[in-house]
């Protein structure tokens, strides 16, 4: 028997296709959705022993929620993991409260469970340029290393996701003084570039044995020739920061982090930062700065005109 019924599966595709088609939801978040459902209806499947269609997923109530947050919690799911499935499941309600005129209310009302938000970890600017100075000496192969430190100059020095720094294509380079980004969302910012960020890749560039001038390949490369995946950078990064003593926080998104802090650190404004980072709330943002309430209270000052 399938774990998911027919017309239930069925609406869980279209509510996928719709989420890539209308928000530009990665395939990654895709696969992650996919999986927070079905791991859902399999688990009402067992519990009311009987097939999960759209009509017996409506009449779900509060204690039936509760019943399989219970279980996630006992099967070792973590508050945070918990949180992020049941908004998968809330995501998918709504969905079909609109589209199927269904009854969401009892799944809408059950409360996430309570958990403690990390704030990312920015590494000091001595450490960042440690860091990447120690990323350099990783490879014996110059145009690996090198290739190593123009990412990572990227993420430290134009705040990109390291998704965004391997998504560039031959035709963002040469690199300009500012670069069109494509986001989460499919959201597009302006990003300003360093010169360091420039002589970096374009050092990469002239050192990488590879043909770099096709527009729509990937500008930076594997040691085979194929698109650079993330978990190179994260592992080249991984030893780097051993050999220094920096803590497993400072990874690849922590330059992100850094980016943000140090701009605000020397003055930048809260709402340009959120800009450039391409987030959709000031809130992200001001997690990302690790901003304390003093901090916000001197921008307040300073910028309110009443104040």
């Amino acid at each position: 028997m399938s774990l998911i019924s027919a017309a239930a599966g069925d609406a869980l595709s279209r509510w996928l296709d719709d989420l890539r088609a209308v928000r530009g939801a990665t395939e990654n978040t895709l696969i992650a959705y996919r999986g927070d459902i079905v791991e859902f209806v399999s688990f009402m499947t067992a519990y009311k022993a009987e097939p999960q269609g759209l009509g017996a997923l409506a009449r779900l109530s509060v204690t039936d929620m509760r019943a399989w947050m219970a279980n996630a919690r006992s099967d070792g799911v973590g508050a945070r993991s918990l949180a992020r499935k049941l908004s998968a499941v809330k995501a998918f309600y709504r969905w079909l409260a609109e589209r199927e005129n269904f009854e969401a209310t009892a799944v809408l009302s059950v409360r996430a469970p309570k958990f403690q938000k990390k704030l990312p970890r920015p590494l000091a600017e001595d450490a960042a340029r440690s860091l990447i100075d120690t990323i350099e000496d990783q490879s014996q192969e110059p145009w690996v290393a090198a290739r190593d430190v123009a990412v990572s100059t990227l993420l430290w020095g134009c705040g990109l996701r390291i998704s965004e720094a391997l998504s560039l294509r031959g035709a963002d380079a040469p690199l300009a003084t500012s670069l069109r980004i494509t986001g989460k969302g499919g959201k597009e910012r302006i990003v300003p570039v360093l010169p360091a960020a420039q002589q970096a890749v374009e050092r990469y560039m002239d050192l990488c044995p590879y043909d770099l001038d096709a527009s729509d390949a990937p500008l930076f490369r594997g040691v085979r020739g194929g698109p650079l995946g993330p978990g190179a950078i994260q592992k080249v990064m991984a030893r780097a920061r051993m050999q220094l003593g920096l803590p497993a926080s400072a990874t690849p998104h922590a330059m992100r982090h850094s980016f943000a802090t140090h701009l605000l650190n020397a003055g930048g404004d809260l709402r340009a930062i959120q800009e450039l980072l391409g987030h959709a709330s000031l809130s992200t943002t001001q997690a990302y700065t690790a901003v304390d309430t003093a901090r916000l209270m001197e921008v307040y000052a300073r910028a309110h005109p009443k104040a």
